[in-house]
């Protein structure tokens, strides 16, 4: 049996993208495998956070698990920073990652931008956190998109560096789990922009906890263009030259289990009026539940934090005997 582990932000307004790139893939991932699903909330504040506000997106993140289908029983759902072992073993991290490879990291660089010399260290050091975030579990398996490939690729390198430095085969060498094309859930006003909770129009994305209402009407005002849908042929264009088109149809057939050529087989050469319209009807098949669960669950916080309690002791009595032999293997003296 794999154990895999993964984890979610609360950095507020849960998305489409946030569904179909990660959380809808954790549900589908229970069987047969012993999951454990982290709202990574030391992540979080790597960048400031309003502290009301973090608690509310921690509770949001721990809905949204649940209304997707994650079991709390079979599996666990908790909050990082209830495990202080995350933080002890990453402290071991920050000591066996090579300044070069920290440098390389991508992700730094864009959240960074101009103003890098003003991000905090953590921001910088993330990914030794994100290390052992995986490896304080020995997680055999990570589900990960385009974008979190090359943390990986970092705790992969943390752990074969920790096995030599220290001359045993302590930590396994995590395997991804390559997560499926709808991790990449575009802008619906922009197609070459990801879907992002930080855009300022908040009809750039659907929420999960959007009622059936308003997905139908961001779906509405969806921006196409004027051609009718693609049908597959060279006439019909490609993402590149119509990525509003194809985005629309990425995510009726994410939402479908289809690929798009299914799609486009169906609809290809309609007008997109008639096209959305279905796309609608399939949206609020789909998140309608989920949204309306998410709901119900915010109002009741105090079973939620029962959740994340019962969670976080589970967690914990996995990684503290982890954590214990990692000390004993560095060197550390301990009761």
């Amino acid at each position: 049996m794999a154990r895999v582990f993964s984890g979610v932000q609360p950095t507020g307004n849960l998305h489409l993208g946030n569904y179909l790139g990660a959380i809808r893939n954790f549900a589908r991932l229970q069987d047969g495998n012993e999951c454990l699903y982290c709202v990574v909330d030391m992540h979080a504040i790597t960048v400031w956070q309003d502290p009301p506000e973090l608690q509310n997106n921690i509770r949001e993140v721990t809905a949204a698990f649940l209304a997707s289908g994650i079991d709390p029983q079979a599996h666990i759902i908790f909050n990082q920073s209830r495990v202080p072992q995350h933080a002890e073993i990453a402290w071991i991290f920050n000591c066996v990652a090579r300044m070069g490879w920290l440098n390389r990291m991508t992700q730094f660089k864009e959240k960074a931008g101009k103003h890098r010399e003003n991000a905090s260290v953590g921001l910088y050091v993330y990914p030794n956190l994100m290390a052992a975030d995986i490896l304080t579990y020995k997680a055999t398996h990570v589900p990960v998109g385009e974008d979190q490939k090359q943390h990986l690729e970092l705790a992969r390198d943390i752990a074969q560096k920790f096995n030599n430095d220290f001359g045993q085969e302590f930590f396994p060498i995590v395997e991804p789990l390559i997560l499926d094309s709808a991790a990449r859930v575009m802008s619906l006003r922009d197609g070459s922009n990801k879907m992002s909770k930080s855009d300022a129009s908040d009809y750039s994305r659907l929420n999960l906890n959007d009622d059936a209402d308003t997905i139908a009407l961001k779906i509405r005002k969806a921006r196409t263009d004027p051609a009718p849908v693609p049908d597959g042929s060279p006439d019909g264009g490609d993402r590149s030259t119509r990525p509003e088109a194809f985005n629309l149809l990425e995510i009726y057939g994410a939402l479908a289990d289809q690929p798009v050529s299914q799609v486009q087989k169906e609809f290809g050469g309609q007008q997109f009026s008639e096209f959305k319209k279905a796309l609608v009807e399939l949206a609020v098949e789909k998140l309608g539940p989920i949204g309306a669960e998410m709901q119900r669950l915010s109002s009741d916080p105090s079973y939620i934090d029962g959740v994340l309690s019962d969670g976080a002791m589970r967690a914990r009595a996995i990684a503290q005997p982890i954590r214990d032999e990692v000390y004993e293997i560095v060197g550390f003296l301990r009761d």
